[in-house]
């Protein structure tokens, strides 16, 4: 949309044939494209780190390499609106640095935790917190979608896998029963006549789900103009992706059954279940198109006398120095922090296995069997016998957190997927009894193919036990600003649930507990570095 004196320029019209806007207008935007241009430039320079580490994940994911594409479509989308930019004038707006500190806080604060995903939203959501500061709200507001549109870089979505997974699993056995097949279930396991499958990461459907919402909130954006029916259309994008998935799962699995597991096995697995996402994708598209809104005549009247200058040389240089410092402390304070837990990592730790207590006779390790824990200092297993029950201890000392040497990881796993020779069928949250408080764990149920345990294992940090990887992380966080140490264990115990099942199981495990401990606490306590 272009303006001319007494009168209005439609968009992509030119006025007086030199160009879609005015000169005098265009000159306004001076200053403030020099201090966006400067400032995103630091940006990236100062949090280069956690721009590369969203790369690295974009290069070796398949379910994240989307976000090589989020940036030059978000400047895209901000290109097709030059017209109204350069016709609209720019301004400081300083209270976008209350949001540009509160990313930066935030970005120091998953650097002391090491929470990776946190620390990319942070440094992802400071580039429209610095437009909004060199543009103005008005603005800014109208260039909402491409700013917010760059978050979808950010490589988030393995706090679905599990859940989606169980649903997956649901709906495909459901929806064998209602077909008339039979079906044995133990927890992503499943077996039908005519063979074995199982549920994993990659049947989750989290990739298809990530690749429909980013293609639904563009489409949302480039087909509709009013909220509602762009929320509407975003929540299908959602919707849709997740029962297809199950559909897809359900129909890989009927063809393989139907041709006694010749087809749907192998590569063709993948081939039919990107095929099916294609074909759902297309068709909601495509029903999506009949409620389609065009563009509203948005063309505007000004005055001649109209006032179009931005902000003078000065302004712009101090709110660039302003934003610069806003984001730019954080890194240094977050080092700070960080600088005793590296003397930590390079001291010798040991953690002992727990002395035997209240009837529990100490034995050798009762299975080879041994949980996954990235980059601990230091680890115990021991074994446990007490009238003829045997119970498994595992200890897995953390002194402080730090990138690939930390208690939350997702890489924290009892059985690691595609083991060659065991399989965690179930994993579920229970309540259970610590020193006569009721507390949540992890509940395992792994087998082999000679042995079967039932694991309990949880978070223990500075006194408190929790499951929450959200909870540890906000603890760990504020332990890190007090200044007080931020070590944890991950503590397993397990039993094998082959002799009266799992409700024996959990019977002997609740009681080694009751009685144990104590001990398995003093252990953690005893590993502790002094001071």
């Amino acid at each position: 949309m272009s303006v001319v004196a007494g009168g209005t320029v439609r968009q992509g019209e030119e006025a007086e044939g030199e160009g879609f806007t005015s000169p005098w207008r265009v000159g306004a935007w001076r200053y403030h494209i020099m201090a966006i241009v400067i400032g995103l430039g630091t940006l990236v320079a100062v949090f280069w780190s956690t721009y590369a580490s969203m790369v690295a994940i974009w290069e070796r994911s398949e379910t994240f390499a989307h976000g090589y594409l989020i940036f030059p479509i978000a400047l895209f989308l901000v290109w097709r609106m030059r017209g109204q930019l350069a016709n609209s004038t720019p301004s400081i707006d300083y209270r976008a640095l209350v949001i540009l500190v509160g990313l930066g806080f935030g970005w120091a604060l998953a650097a002391i935790t090491d929470v990776a995903v946190v620390k990319q939203f942070a440094a992802v959501g400071m580039i429209p917190a610095l437009v909004w500061l060199f543009v103005g709200w008005k603005i800014a507001f109208g260039m909402m979608f491409p700013l917010l549109f760059v978050l979808l870089a950010v490589p988030i979505g393995e706090g679905l896998i599990l859940p989606m997974m169980e649903f997956t699993a649901d709906f495909t056995i459901a929806a064998l029963h209602l077909t008339g097949i039979p079906v044995y279930r133990e927890g992503m396991f499943f077996s039908l006549p005519t063979g074995n499958w199982s549920i994993v990461e990659g049947c989750s459907g989290v990739r298809y789900l990530i690749a429909s919402i980013t293609l639904g909130f563009l489409y949302a954006y480039l087909t509709y103009q009013s909220y509602f029916r762009r929320i509407c259309f975003i929540a299908l994008s959602i919707l849709v992706p997740i029962i297809g998935n199950g559909l897809r799962a359900y129909m890989i699995v009927m063809i393989g059954h139907t041709s006694s597991m010749k087809y749907a096995t192998g590569v063709d697995h993948l081939i039919y279940g990107w095929v099916f996402f294609g074909i759902i994708m297309m068709v909601l598209f495509w029903v999506g198109s009949y409620w389609r809104e065009d563009a509203e005549d948005d063309s505007v009247s000004l005055t001649p006398n109209e006032p179009v200058r931005g902000a003078s040389l000065g302004a712009a240089t101090l709110a660039l120095v302003c934003g610069v410092v806003g984001f730019s402390a954080w890194p240094a304070w977050a080092h700070y922090l960080e600088a005793k837990g590296d003397q930590l990592l390079a001291s010798e730790i040991t953690v002992a296995a727990p002395d035997a207590a209240g009837g529990w006779v100490a034995t050798a390790p009762i299975t080879e069997w041994r949980p996954q824990y990235q980059g601990p200092s230091a680890e115990s297993h021991a074994g446990y016998e007490s009238d003829g029950q045997q119970v498994g201890v595992h200890i897995a000392y953390y002194p402080t957190q730090a990138q690939d040497r930390e208690l939350v990881n997702t890489q924290n796993v009892m059985i690691r997927q595609k083991h060659p020779i065991w399989s965690e069928r179930y994993k579920k949250p229970i309540e259970i009894t610590i020193a006569g408080q009721p507390v949540r764990v992890l509940e395992s149920w792994m087998k082999s193919h000679k042995e079967s345990y039932l694991a309990w294992h949880w978070y223990w940090l500075d006194g408190h036990s929790t499951v929450n990887p959200y909870d540890a992380k906000v603890r760990e966080a504020f332990r890190a600003i007090l200044g007080r140490d931020r070590d944890g264990a991950g503590i397993v115990v397990y039993t094998s649930d082959e002799a009266g099942g799992q409700e024996a199981a959990r019977a002997v495990l609740q009681g080694f507990i009751d009685k144990m401990l104590p001990s398995i606490r003093a252990s953690v306590l005893a590993a502790r570095p002094p001071g």
